[in-house]
């Protein structure tokens, strides 16, 4: 180390010092503070960001169900089409990524980019999304939160020049703590982030992440108080025969979950079709939620009023049936349409409601079960996002966070598994992967699949190897030959374009009886191999490595457009290059870079 910066004898103790893995420890630990403070400030200018746009474009109300409830039809109809166009232009020219819920683009940028996140992102996002749940679209801001904290995590550790390494812990780190903010709970956030984000992790990871998510609460409850998400009811549960209610619960939450997924994808497929300028679409997808919100204004915003409502057992059976159907509708509408916002509220909104539903529906069929309302409206929101998610943990500790009480947990846990396994076993797919799946982008057995997807061909390729005209003499090919070290060849034509290959194993014949040499063929045209094996330049490492193993050849020339060859591909190199991306990240050093 000394030889390579030149330092003398004292630097080089000093430095051996900051090497130290305790030394290393501590300044991990230091950078998890320093991004959960970063990430909570960003959720802190998320939210002042949504309440300013509310409050500039309604009329007064002690909240926004009532602000929308009170405003003339005109806003109503008009105002979520204005915010829509409008953000359609920044999404369409500024911030593809912006585009969405948010946690498949945080997802895409760990398994695939190695925590790469444009700076830009973090502000775009929050400005995009605010003005449009300020302006009533009907979409959650937890997503958006989780890229707003991911974005500033990846930029904060490229600020201080972390070790590339250390990104993606970075952003779920991020992202754990805007969760942690936004609830008050930092135990979701860390499991969010676990368990949603990173997929699969080192065990050393954890504790970076819970330092983030719990500075990140400690910071909300600095600024904002003790303050409670929802008004959730003390939870009792003392009778287990309703368990059995509570696993019926959670097979229709799978169902609803299910068709909340089928409905955003049907969405995005019929908005996909319409031949417009995409920065248009999400204007139609918020007029159309106007014309749905002058008939039911509780679908508009991001619907915490409509849980509270449930949590309280306010509302009837015939209103609650009504909201679940039509915030599925409006949701998928806005998600559809290329609107940026989450799915996790709406999930939230269709479980309190389902919950209510149900308990409301059995206690007139069978009144003397007399349950209550309020457990079944928590207990449901739990096992919808449990359904949409596919991350059962995450739902019971979020429902856990927000009542405090232990005895929520075992009717949580058979809610909320029943409804992951419907979804698994009927779809397969949580929201977020099936919004990864139509960008060619498949995470659902780990992060193997995204690595060989998604590392392209010319990352891998060589640009610097040997060629041979197939004018050439032959001679010339058994010098290149013998002194190549790797004897393999593309062989031009006089256009420039890939014509043959020629292998050491089509010139072993000559070599093995010195008699043949004199009855060689003049020029490689007469030896070369015409039956080409190629791969586009466009390709990934999944379908040159699927070559090598269907054809087993050795290497694999890479061609553009018009034929011509760019580079090769070994596939001896293509092994080592998956191996090398497939490798999860170590905490075992941590270079800071002056």
């Amino acid at each position: 180390m000394a030889s390579r910066y030149g330092l003398g004898n004292n630097e080089k103790k000093s430095e051996s010092k900051l090497d130290s893995p305790r030394t290393q420890y501590l300044l991990l630990m230091t950078f998890s503070v320093v991004i959960g403070l970063t990430a909570a400030l960003g959720a802190f200018f998320f939210r002042w960001l949504i309440e300013i746009f509310q409050s500039a474009f309604w009329v007064n109300g002690s909240n926004f169900f009532e602000k929308a409830a009170n405003s003339p039809w005109w806003l109503v109809l008009l105002l979520p089409c204005a915010g829509g166009l409008a953000a359609g232009v920044i999404i369409t020219k500024w911030a593809p990524e912006a585009k969405g819920p948010g946690v498949p683009e945080v997802i895409k940028a760990i398994a695939v980019r190695g925590g790469i996140i444009r700076h830009r992102i973090t502000f775009l996002k929050a400005i995009v999304t605010s003005l449009l749940i300020g302006c009533g679209a009907s979409v959650g801001r937890e997503g958006p939160i989780v890229q707003i904290g991911a974005s500033l995590g990846s930029s904060v550790s490229r600020i201080f020049k972390l070790d590339k390494s250390m990104l993606p812990v970075c952003v779920a780190a991020g992202a754990a703590a805007g969760i942690s903010a936004t609830f008050n709970a930092p135990l979701t956030g860390t499991l969010f982030a676990i368990e949603i984000l990173l997929l699969d992790t080192e065990i050393s990871y954890i504790s970076h992440i819970i330092v983030a998510s719990v500075t990140a609460a400690a910071l909300s409850k600095f600024f904002w108080g003790d303050f409670p998400t929802f008004d959730a009811p003390h939870f009792t549960f003392n009778n287990f025969e309703e368990l059995l209610i509570f696993f019926i619960l959670g097979i229709l939450a799978g169902f609803v979950s299910l068709a909340f997924i089928a409905m955003i994808r049907m969405a995005e497929n019929i908005f996909d079709k319409i031949p417009i300028k995409a920065w248009i679409k999400p204007g139609i997808g918020g007029l159309i939620l106007g014309l749905i919100a002058l008939k039911i204004p509780g679908v508009l915003g991001v619907g915490y009023e409509t849980v509270n409502l449930s949590l309280t057992g306010i509302l009837s059976l015939d209103l609650a049936l009504l909201l679940l159907v039509a915030k599925m509708v409006a949701t998928s509408l806005c998600i559809g349409s290329g609107m940026s916002g989450g799915i996790f509220a709406p999930s939230l909104v269709l479980g309190a409601t389902l919950g209510i539903s149900v308990s409301t529906g059995l206690n007139m069929l069978f009144p003397s079960l007399a349950l209550t309302h309020s457990q079944y409206a928590l207990v449901g929101m739990g096992t919808v996002v449990a359904g949409t998610t596919l991350a059962p943990i995450t739902a019971v500790l979020t429902v856990f966070e927000l009542t405090y009480s232990y005895k929520i947990i075992l009717p949580m846990m058979v809610g909320c598994m029943t409804s992951t396994l419907v979804v698994r076993m009927l779809n397969g797919y949580s929201i977020y992967e099936s919004k990864l799946l139509r960008q060619g982008v498949n995470i659902i057995r780990g992060h193997d699949e995204s690595v060989l997807v998604n590392v392209a061909i010319t990352e891998v390729m060589e640009t610097d190897f040997d060629i041979l005209m197939s004018s050439d003499p032959l001679s010339k090919a058994m010098d290149m030959v013998l002194s190549s070290p790797f004897p393999h060849f593309p062989v031009l034509n006089d256009d420039k374009t890939l014509e043959g290959i020629l292998t050491l194993r089509d010139m072993r014949p000559y070599f093995k009886d010195q008699e043949y040499q004199h009855e060689l063929p003049a020029i490689v045209d007469s030896i070369m191999n015409r039956t080409i094996v190629s791969v586009p330049q466009h390709s990934n490492l999944k379908e040159a490595l699927m070559l090598f193993e269907r054809t087993g050849v050795s290497f694999l020339p890479v061609i553009d457009h018009k034929n011509k060859v760019i580079g090769i591909i070994k596939s001896i190199e293509a092994f080592k290059k998956f191996q090398e991306k497939r490798q999860r990240n170590r905490i075992l050093s941590l270079t800071v870079k002056s």
